[in-house]
């Protein structure tokens, strides 16, 4: 089976390329190939390309600068998804389509189901959910997968500036009550790894039993600050040099930002262990892992 990978340089892309261990079998191409913010230009490259299946985790996640560049953010995060589908659905290839807690208002305390109402405060919220019904209008096989605060031991993320600002200042201030469960990008390919059956009748047997729509994140929840200060105690357990003495709570509105985020970002996982057998691991023991491999890739240097 071709498998057409987008956004490799991306962490969720990364993490899948390494996990899917099929090399001969997995596509990769560049922008220059198939370039998400010129959406017209997609159904002939898929042409080109002509994958068997399309795993598509790339999208323009510069949440607060979305607010500002709304045609990029609508183009990639929404025409291009919808192009996408609509080209899936035309060949019967199956899309596996990522989304965001994002598309939520962030109300209440109760975790966010696949079926609840969609109020997104965002511009990158707004351009995640009509790429999400895009992807649905377009009446192809596929999965959405919505996850939440994704990060990686590498690249651009909330881990690495924590662990940056950990070694150049003595207090941080992170903020405590926007609480969802923070996901490595490793534990979100390995469940997708362990969900995708070879068959494409399977595929679409297996879509259709969790309603083409499924939440993949890490278990248990925490705060921002709390998550910070366990990047901070597990670096000092591992005999990281810091200059952060203290991890210090503060409010969202003591920390302004141009786009508003939900404060409430948790999300079911029932319908993952229901309809894939999904038992995903905490959010604790996936950030120990990509400690022990920060660490050791500094040690390497």
């Amino acid at each position: 089976m071709r498998i057409l990978l987008i956004g490799t340089s991306g962490q969720v892309g990364g993490a899948l390329e390494k996990v899917l261990h099929r090399p001969e079998q997995i596509q990769t191409p560049g922008r220059r190939e198939l370039d998400l913010s010129d959406p017209a230009s997609l159904p002939a490259a898929l042409d080109n390309l002509a994958p068997e299946l399309i795993i598509n985790p790339a999208a323009y996640t510069a949440v607060d600068r979305a607010e500002d560049e709304t045609d990029i953010a609508f183009r990639i995060n929404a025409e291009a998804p919808s192009v996408i589908a609509r080209w899936s659905a035309r060949h019967s290839v199956p899309l596996v389509h990522f989304s965001t807690d994002y598309v939520f208002s962030g109300s209440g305390d109760r975790p966010w189901r696949e079926d609840d109402l969609c109020e997104p405060l965002s511009v990158y919220g707004k351009s995640k959910l009509q790429g999400e019904v895009g992807v649905r209008d377009a009446g192809g096989v596929h999965l959405i997968v919505r996850t939440s605060w994704v990060y990686s031991s590498h690249g651009k993320n909330f881990f690495r500036t924590i662990i940056q600002l950990a070694r150049e200042s003595p207090a941080l201030r992170v903020v405590s009550d926007q609480v969802g469960a923070p996901t490595s990008a490793r534990s979100i390919a390995e469940a997708i790894a362990t969900l995708l059956p070879s068959d494409v009748n399977e595929m679409r047997e297996a879509f259709s039993k969790a309603d083409s729509m499924v939440h993949i994140a890490n278990s248990e929840w925490t705060s921002w600050y709390g998550f910070a200060t366990e990047i901070v105690n597990g670096l000092r357990d591992r005999n990281v040099g810091l200059k952060a003495i203290e991890v210090v709570p503060i409010q969202s509105s003591d920390f302004p930002a141009r786009a508003v985020r939900p404060l409430n970002s948790r999300l079911d996982l029932t319908r993952a262990a229901s309809s894939f057998g999904l038992c995903m691991p905490s959010w604790q023991d996936a950030l120990a892992r990509e400690l022990d491999d920060f660490v050791q890739s500094e040690q390497a240097r």
